[in-house]
């Protein structure tokens, strides 16, 4: 933002800077080239004053001296000639033959008793000239014309030189303006700045980040309180919420292991033939656990404000697959790992132990007597890739991509709470990756996890 408003001002600058300067340099052009044909104007009016007696008389002009200062002059020239446009007097040429110049445009004009002036290209000088062409009489009869002509070179010069003095003020002003700018214009954002850095620091987390008190904009001002203020219930509703989690798992639990225990003690002196039902109630409170287990620990995860923080996934793999060996051997099935020496991912704290240990969980379920579950960790795209591969029976596509709603549940009815997978996707997501489902190559299912690099 800061750059597109001094962007701005410069913009608004550059234009009207060329709004004033390039009229400004014009008209300098202009005037400078008007004021050398005036003063060339006033010498032909005082030379022609001069040689007007002679023309009249018929005899050699007297200015040899004049012509001799004037062809002094780089690139100027005087010629003077009679009523037929045959020179007479000729700056470049003192004392040489007479020239006829009577097809010349200016000449002719003179001779017509008409003032002649302007700029005409040169081919002998080899740059444009600037020229007055005056009658010259007496009494109302036209004794000859003159004619002064001077290179427009050293005007043009004048006029480059005056266009770079233009540029270079004009630079001055561009910078001075992009100071002003840039500075003028940090001042007006900052607010703004300060608003992003707040509210980046509060979606990464941190729930005491607010708005500092500063002068600005009454909008910008106001957003930000009202900023605050968003801040400060969000602040008191994740406290509420995290309030909620602990008590609820207090208040939930202790009645549950209660009631299990009256049900296993209960078991003991019931009837034969009850002691089926009483078994039964037993393992639906061992289900509910398991379901309420099941449901805080996804509140935790998406309520919790960890940060993800590096961890090693082939060493947290080695870790779980060693401890769920035992299970897999009673169960009859082999678990195989792969990874490699060091896998740095970015996860919240703790859960890639408790996605493997779901989906170890899933795919030693899955597994019958024989199979094989294999465990693979490895790099793509720039993610760490966790594959959990079984042998099962597999899932059609349909249950693959419902599998991880919440209370989705495919298995034996009672047998799981639907939460599993919901918790393995809410930490996955958590951590700034994602999970899925797929086919494995031996018919099972393939359960992959994504985290970005460290």
């Amino acid at each position: 933002m800061t750059r597109r408003l001094a962007g701005t001002y410069l913009l608004i600058t550059a234009f009207v800077l060329i709004v004033l300067i390039v009229p400004l340099g014009r008209t300098f052009a202009a005037r400078e080239e008007t004021n050398l044909l005036n003063a060339i104007d006033r010498d032909a009016t005082v030379v022609a004053s001069l040689v007007e007696d002679d023309l009249e008389a018929g005899r050699p002009t007297q200015i040899d001296a004049l012509l001799a200062g004037y062809a002094n002059e780089p690139g100027g020239r005087i010629i003077i000639v009679d009523d037929a446009g045959i020179s007479v007097a000729d700056s470049d040429h003192i004392g040489g033959p007479r020239m006829d110049f009577s097809t010349r445009p200016e000449i002719q004009a003179a001779l017509a008793g008409q003032r002649a002036t302007g700029r005409r290209p040169s081919e002998t000088a080899g740059d444009d000239l600037l020229y007055v062409a005056k009658p010259i009489g007496s009494n109302g009869q036209i004794l000859g014309a003159i004619r002064i002509t001077f290179p427009a070179g050293s005007l043009n010069d004048e006029v480059l030189d005056n266009w770079i003095r233009l540029a270079l003020l004009s630079l001055v002003v561009l910078i001075s303006v992009a100071a002003v700018g840039v500075a003028l214009a940090r001042q007006v954002t900052r607010p703004v700045r300060s608003l992003e850095e707040a509210a980046r620091a509060l979606a990464a987390g941190d729930l005491t980040s607010r708005v500092p008190e500063q002068r600005g904009a009454p909008e910008l001002t106001s957003l930000g309180g009202t900023f605050n203020e968003m801040a400060d219930r969000l602040e008191s509703l994740v406290a509420s919420h995290r309030s909620f989690v602990a008590d609820a798992s207090h208040q939930l639990r202790t009645p549950l292991t209660a009631l299990r225990l009256r049900l296993e003690n209960l078991a003991d002196s019931a009837e034969p033939g009850d002691r089926q039902a009483v078994a039964a109630a037993i393992a639906e409170i061992h289900r509910l656990s398991r379901l309420v287990d099941g449901l805080l620990a996804i509140a935790r995860a998406e309520g919790g404000t960890n940060r993800p923080e590096p961890v090693d996934l082939a060493a947290v793999a080695h870790e779980r697959t060693a401890a769920w060996e035992a299970l897999a051997v009673e169960s009859g099935v082999e678990v195989t790992m792969e990874a490699p020496a060091t896998a740095r991912a970015l996860a919240v704290p703790g859960a890639a132990e408790q996605i493997l240990d779901n989906l170890l969980a899933n795919a030693l379920d899955a597994t019958q007597d024989g199979g094989v579950v294999a465990v693979v960790v490895d790099e793509r795209d720039g993610f760490w890739e966790i594959h959990v591969r079984d042998e099962g029976h597999g899932m059609p596509a349909e249950d693959r991509e419902r599998a991880f709603d919440r209370f989705y549940s495919k298995g034996k009815p009672g047998k799981g709470s639907g939460l599993g997978l919901a918790k393995v996707r809410q930490l996955a997501t958590a951590s700034g990756g994602d999970a899925a489902l797929y086919e494995a190559p031996k018919g099972g299912v393939d359960a992959l996890i994504r985290l970005p690099h460290a």
